[in-house]
């Protein structure tokens, strides 16, 4: 039986791609990319004749069956469009399927755009809560916000340019206006990391418009910048809601951050609401 190759591939510049993932690329039968464009010129800048095949969101169903039998004669290199397979993308689904067919999956570790976006940003390291791509509508986005915003490790996410704007908004009404860094276009010609507080961050980005592919480092919640008496309680849960977020998740929220019972935080909503 074959193995499958989780094989990391450059986010921007084809120089970081390691020695053995232009080995494993070489060697194996079948290399099943999400964007057989981008791997394509990848291959050919590194004289790379390994068959190519499709594997993305909306071909992964009718591809996993080829993949898996291909397996079971040879080798396959999974790729993502740029960075580490399986991470916000349609990988995840092979990497399993291969894992419940019984054959190996092996790792061929590269860049990631999460971790290198934290690395420079000049936050915390020690602990993070990768997101993923942030919900594209804004409830639902306001309501990730609000569950995530007790959690005191440092936040990191994907943002699209024509959301950005909207989203610092999002962060800033419910999170508050926190430390962070934009990563943009990391390792390409036109790398930047932006740093400041999130209110700077909607100027900055209000002036010069967003282009090119986000990445979002963001502060940890701080236990001590609130002092969590009733009155504080009360305008945390407000805030939550006037930003769109439910009652419930909003209370929920604060809860957290707070340290106080659910239904004690529900009965001041409550009450604030009555007055």
């Amino acid at each position: 039986m074959g193995t499958l190759y989780v094989v990391g591939t450059p986010i921007g510049n084809l120089e970081d791609i390691t020695l053995r993932a232009l080995r494993t690329l070489r060697q194996v039968s079948l290399t099943a990319a999400e964007d057989t464009r981008t791997t394509g010129r990848l291959l050919a800048h590194y004289q790379i004749e390994t068959p190519l095949t499709s594997y993305w969101e909306h071909s992964k169903l009718s591809k996993l069956k080829t993949i898996l039998a291909t397996l079971e004669a040879g080798d396959v290199a999974l790729v993502s469009e740029a960075g580490m397979p399986g991470l916000s993308d349609p990988g995840y689904e092979l990497i399993r399927a291969a894992i419940e067919a019984g054959h190996q999956v092996s790792p061929i570790p590269g860049p990631t755009a999460p971790i290198t976006a934290l690395v420079v940003s000049g936050l915390s390291t020690d602990r993070f809560l990768y997101l993923g791509f942030l919900p594209r509508r804004g409830r639902a986005r306001r309501r990730l916000l609000a569950k995530v915003a007790p959690v005191e490790h440092t936040l990191v996410a994907f943002e699209a340019p024509h959301r950005l704007l909207e989203t610092l908004g999002d962060v800033e009404s419910i999170l508050g206006d926190r430390e962070m860094a934009i990563a943009r276009e990391l390792t390409k010609l036109h790398e930047e990391v932006w740093r400041g507080q999130v209110s700077q961050a909607r100027d900055h980005f209000s002036v010069q418009p967003p282009r090119g592919e986000f990445t979002l480092v963001i502060a940890g919640a701080n236990p001590q910048e609130r002092r969590w008496e009733e009155e504080g309680v009360r305008a945390a849960v407000e805030e939550l809601m006037g930003a769109g977020v439910p009652r419930r998740e909003a209370v929920k929220a604060v809860a957290q951050m707070a340290d106080w019972p659910p239904q004690k935080v529900y009965q001041l909503a409550l009450t604030k609401e009555e007055s």
